[in-house]
């Protein structure tokens, strides 16, 4: 049994409690690959107190579908759990997990990192951050569009 879990929302998560359920449902994974993202306390060289995300439900979640059916196909996964929070966040929180199985520890890195890389370019969120010198939106970033590139 393979499990594919795709949620956006506010609530929080726990990498335990996704590891153990992805260890409990698939003993075919040999390699688990994880990767959470964390509100940082600057960017661009400007202190950041807190973040806003926001989303286009429905869209969103089906722009990640999309990214995962492409990854699960490319790169043999087994499992793969998306979350990924909105709404406002405080410097140290968790926003995104990335979560894969596969059945060897290659396509399990390489799976985690283009989910991420095409999360971070094509999935409809938008970013606001607070800082000294009140908000701003942010925009991806030129490296998120090479990083996305090098999968074509």
């Amino acid at each position: 049994m393979s499990i594919t879990h795709i949620r956006v929302g506010t609530e929080d998560f726990s990498l335990d409690e996704e590891i153990a359920r992805v260890r409990a449902e698939s003993p075919a994974a040999g390699g688990i690959v994880s990767f959470v993202g964390v509100v940082r306390n600057r960017n661009e060289g400007t202190a950041v107190s807190r973040m806003t995300l926001e989303h286009y439900p429905g869209m969103t979640e089906k722009a990640l579908a999309k990214i995962v059916d492409k990854a699960r196909e490319r790169f043999h996964l087994i499992d793969v759990i998306v979350i990924h929070r909105v709404g406002p966040l405080e410097v140290g929180d968790q926003i995104v997990l990335c979560l894969v199985s596969a059945a060897h520890r290659g396509e399990a890195f390489e799976g985690c990192e283009y989910i991420m890389d095409w999360l971070k370019t094509e999935a409809p969120f938008w970013k606001k951050e607070e800082t000294e010198a009140g908000s701003r939106w942010v925009d991806a970033r030129e490296s998120d569009e090479h990083a996305k590139a090098r999968w074509s």
